[in-house]
């Protein structure tokens, strides 16, 4: 793969100037929004009094946008007014358009032990919904310890993120509850019993509402410079969006040309050829005259296919040495989107994990719909060993794949099975790896493997073989076994 990285690099320069910023087939189109355009409609019948603050949330802006607002008490003891409440949240309010939303906090390291609901309005019909549970174990989806990302001091605790579709009012709660008694909340005990007492909430309680922006401005990139590596205000290592964008496309150009929204699928001989090309002098001559177990390459929609602003993530790019197991996840987000919502889902989570999370990129190497499509994640390239933040612990030396919606209780799509394989086989296939084998990751801390311990692994794995974790949800775990078949058949093992 050295030879590979060598010759991107050399693209770059040449690409920033011949690159434009809007995807070709977006170029007549793509354009500011004009606050006109931007503003909120007139609030619907029955909608409550806004308060100055609401005012201040209705307020137009550009396509692409997070709303962040302070979380308020809703409850405190009476008995001991001054502590903490143990129950937070916003009462029903009007907000700019969003499509997206999650909790934060300041801590990274702090849980939230309780009960995240959220009711929000749908735009267009002023229906509302009823509450949604949002999930709040999320701190398994994270860089490494002691990694530059991890101690940048912008990490923040969070929630998952959960896709609502274009909605402009939201309520939420969010209550404190001991573990006991959030498992009693679900359940159906009969009698009544001591129950532990419910811990603080996390301190600077926000909720974000997410903006994806329109699918034809979301790569413009009029909002922001990309943050440059050591802070945002490193004016000498700062990109232009021009070369952010371009440096994002030159990691793909061996396998796509500059600016392609869609990495072509490639058959079995192609996909050995490219196999070939990415290893110039890194393969001894016994493993040129072997059988290159590598599947075919699926076709893969680029980060400029599903509309990144470059601007967003941290200039550069983290890589680890190879890539030997791929941990697949859900995101959690729900299950109620249309494939063809997913570039603004897409977009949504990777505005979410960078300007609401503080994390450098979005966290997962790949993201696949329940269409079966692929999607390039985070920057560096679809053929390399980029590092992400999907598994904490066992981020180096791996790959996260994230299949887009919640399957605790609801089984995965075969196309979505299907894909996983697909993938899984082409990129372990250019790492030599056998997706129905088992490998050693040494991992640099988790609640499940201690900090430096050796940990066997199945190539392909579900997060929660790596963390104490429900993720990927209990029906797509049951479907891994199928993937590894799936992926060493298309391997031609």
């Amino acid at each position: 793969m050295r030879g590979f990285l060598a010759s991107s690099i050399g693209v770059t320069c040449a690409a920033a100037l011949a690159l434009p910023l809007t995807p070709p087939a977006l170029a007549a189109t793509a354009r500011p929004v004009p606050a006109a355009e931007a503003a909120r409609p007139a609030a619907h019948a029955g909608t409550p009094a806004t308060t100055p603050s609401d005012r201040r949330a209705a307020e137009p802006s550009a396509a692409g946008s997070t709303q962040s607002l302070p979380l308020e008490p809703l409850t405190r003891d009476r008995a001991t007014p001054s502590a903490p409440a143990t129950e937070q949240g916003l009462p029903r309010r009007a907000v700019r358009h969003f499509s997206l939303v999650g909790v934060v906090w300041d801590d990274p390291d702090a849980e939230l032990h309780g009960r995240v609901q959220v009711r929000t309005r749908t735009a267009g019909t002023g229906t509302w919904s009823g509450w949604q549970d949002v999930e709040t174990h999320n701190a398994d989806h994270a860089a490494d310890p002691d990694t530059p990302e991890r101690a940048s001091g912008r990490v923040r605790g969070a929630t998952a993120p959960l896709w609502v579709g274009d909605s402009d009012g939201v309520e939420l709660r969010v209550r404190s509850e001991s573990d006991d008694s959030a498992a009693d909340s679900t359940g159906h005990a009969s009698g009544t019993r001591n129950l532990p007492a419910a811990p603080p909430l996390p301190s600077g309680l926000r909720l974000e509402l997410v903006d994806p922006g329109e699918d034809d401005e979301a790569s413009a990139g009029d909002e922001e410079e990309p943050r440059a590596a050591g802070g945002a205000n490193a004016e000498t290592s700062a990109l232009t969006e021009t070369s952010a964008v371009a440096e994002a496309s030159a990691v793909n150009a061996d396998l796509a040309p500059l600016g392609a929204t869609e990495i072509a699928a490639l058959n079995r001989a192609e996909s050995e050829q490219e196999y070939l090309a990415l290893n110039p002098g890194a393969l001894t001559e016994r493993q040129l005259q072997a059988k290159p177990y590598v599947g075919p390459r699926p076709g893969i929609v680029t980060r400029r296919g599903w509309g990144a602003n470059e601007g967003l993530r941290e200039s550069g790019f983290r890589y680890s040495k190879k890539v030997k197991a791929a941990f697949v996840h859900h995101t959690a987000s729900g299950n109620n989107y249309r494939c063809s919502q997913v570039p603004s889902l897409i977009r949504s989570i990777y505005r979410y994990h960078v300007k609401s999370m503080g994390w450098r990129d979005i966290g997962y190497n790949f993201l696949i719909d329940k269409c079966g499509k692929i999607y390039e994640g985070r920057a560096g390239g679809v053929a390399k060993p980029v590092l992400g933040a999907h598994t904490l612990g066992f981020n180096s030396n791996s790959m996260g794949i994230a299949v887009l919606g919640s399957y605790g209780a609801t089984k995965p799509s075969k196309s979505a099975v299907k894909a996983v394989a697909r993938l899984t086989a082409w990129k372990l296939g250019l790492y030599r790896v056998n997706p129905k084998g088992k490998t050693y990751l040494k991992s640099a801390g988790s609640n499940l493997h201690r900090k430096g311990k050796k940990v066997r692994l199945n190539v392909i794995s579900g997060h929660r073989d790596g963390f104490k974790t429900e993720c990927p949800g209990r029906k797509l775990y049951g479907k891994l076994g199928s993937a590894r078949s799936k992926a060493a058949h298309y391997q031609g093992r």
